[in-house]
C-alpha cells in the first residue's frame, strides 16, 4: 500500500509498466470534469472508474481484495478514510471470490485508516484489502485499475 499526493506519482512510475500510462490519465486537466462512468485506458489492461458516491459509514463496509488488478484511488472531493489490512491476516471471508467482479470480501476489521484528501492516491496491491468510500460526505474520486 502506498499513499501519497499526485504531485509526488512520477515517483512511482517504474514499479509497473502501466503506472506512466495511469498517471498521465490521473493527471488530466478535465478531469474533475469527466462523468461518472467507466474509461478505457488501455482495453481491459488498464481503465479508469469516475466516482461520484455519498460515503458510507464504517460499521456498513466490507473490506475487498482483487487479484488480478491494482488499484490507484485518487480523491479528487472529499475526503475518503479508508481501511487497510494485509491480505495475508484476512481470516474472515464473506463468500468466495467472484472472478468477474475480481473481488473477494472479507469481514475481518481492517488495522489501519488511511485518510485520502483532495489531491491524494492510495495505491493498493492484491495483497491489500481495503475498504474504500468511507466518508460522512460526498466522495470525487478516480480509480484506475492497473492489471498484475
Amino acid at each position: 500500500m502506498i499513499l501519497d499526493v499526485l504531485e509526488s506519482a512520477h515517483r512511482y512510475q517504474a514499479l509497473h509498466k502501466d503506472f506512466a500510462k495511469a498517471f498521465d490519465f490521473l493527471g488530466r486537466l478535465d478531469l474533475k470534469d469527466l462523468p461518472a462512468g467507466k474509461y478505457d485506458i488501455d482495453c481491459e489492461s488498464l481503465y479508469a472508474i469516475v466516482a461520484k458516491e455519498h460515503g458510507r459509514r464504517k460499521e456498513d463496509a466490507l473490506l475487498e481484495t482483487h487479484e488480478r488488478y491494482i488499484d490507484i484511488q485518487l480523491v479528487l472531493a472529499g475526503t475518503d478514510e479508508m481501511g487497510w489490512k494485509p491480505r495475508s491476516l484476512c481470516k474472515h471471508p464473506f463468500g468466495k471470490y467472484d472472478q468477474k467482479t475480481d473481488e473477494q470480501i472479507f469481514t475481518d476489521e481492517p488495522d489501519a485508516w488511511i485518510s485520502t484528501k483532495s489531491g491524494s492516491f492510495v495505491i493498493f496491491f492484491p495483497e491489500d484489502a481495503h475498504m474504500p468510500l468511507i466518508s460522512s460526505g460526498q466522495i470525487h474520486k478516480v480509480v484506475v485499475k492497473v492489471a498484475k
